[in-house]
């Protein structure tokens, strides 16, 4: 992908970090992505803010909590990622948590892994409509904004949103071609981790829709260009 603040747009980021805000983001989301970062030779981490739906779905379950970990954890390494970090904020509120406190979470990561660039979901209604992908991508942004880092965020064309709300009933939140870069994937890696998610990635459901309307094209729109270029 073509990275705003790069010093040229042949040459790629070296190290990314990845915020998501639950356990399949990385993958259903923004897999081909990381796939093609990975292929490009960047050491990606990803930082997972909640348990997904270890507490919407199991309420007390520590094994529906263990599983997502342990989904997450396979998925990452079918993506080819050096680093995965699962933090226990709580799913479905994570528009509650003090945004301070988020944007501590992701200070830390980027401390520890000293990214070139970011990539998030969108934050114009987290791309589906999910509060939690709000937060944490509107959390990153901060802390992009205080390290003058770049930040990409995936988002999708308005008329591949359009079909899925019309079909599924979601809310998903769309673009203007012309307000997208569009980026040639292959999808082969994201699907083996998909699989990994097996818990969440069902026969029927809006994330396979989505994949046959993209095809091997997915889309981001620069969020935030840095100033300067990144250091070593």
């Amino acid at each position: 992908m073509t990275a705003p603040g790069h010093p040229s747009p042949d040459t790629p980021w070296r190290r990314v970090l990845v915020v998501v805000a639950h356990p399949d983001d990385e993958s259903f989301a923004l897999g081909a992505l990381i796939d093609r970062e990975v292929a490009r030779g960047a050491e990606v981490a990803v930082l997972c803010l909640t348990r997904g739906e270890a507490s919407t779905l199991g309420a007390t379950s520590r094994d529906l909590a263990a599983l997502r970990e342990s989904e997450l954890a396979e998925a990452a390494r079918e993506l080819g990622c050096a680093r995965t970090t699962l933090l226990d904020h709580p799913d479905g509120a994570l528009a509650a948590v003090d945004g301070a406190v988020l944007e501590r979470d992701v200070e830390a990561e980027v401390a520890r892994t000293r990214p070139d660039g970011i990539l998030v979901f969108d934050p114009e209604g987290g791309v589906t409509g999910h509060p939690d992908h709000r937060a944490a991508s509107l959390a990153t942004l901060a802390v992009a904004a205080r390290h003058d880092l770049p930040v990409l965020g995936w988002a999708l064309p308005v008329s591949v949103s359009d079909a899925l709300n019309v079909a599924f009933g979601a809310a998903f939140v769309g673009y203007a071609d012309d307000e997208l870069e569009a980026v040639v994937v292959d999808r082969t890696r994201q699907l083996r981790a998909v699989r990994r998610h097996a818990s969440q990635a069902v026969p029927g459901s809006v994330l396979w829709r989505r994949l046959e309307l993209l095809g091997d094209v997915e889309h981001v729109r620069p969020l935030r260009r840095a100033g300067r270029v990144p250091g070593p």
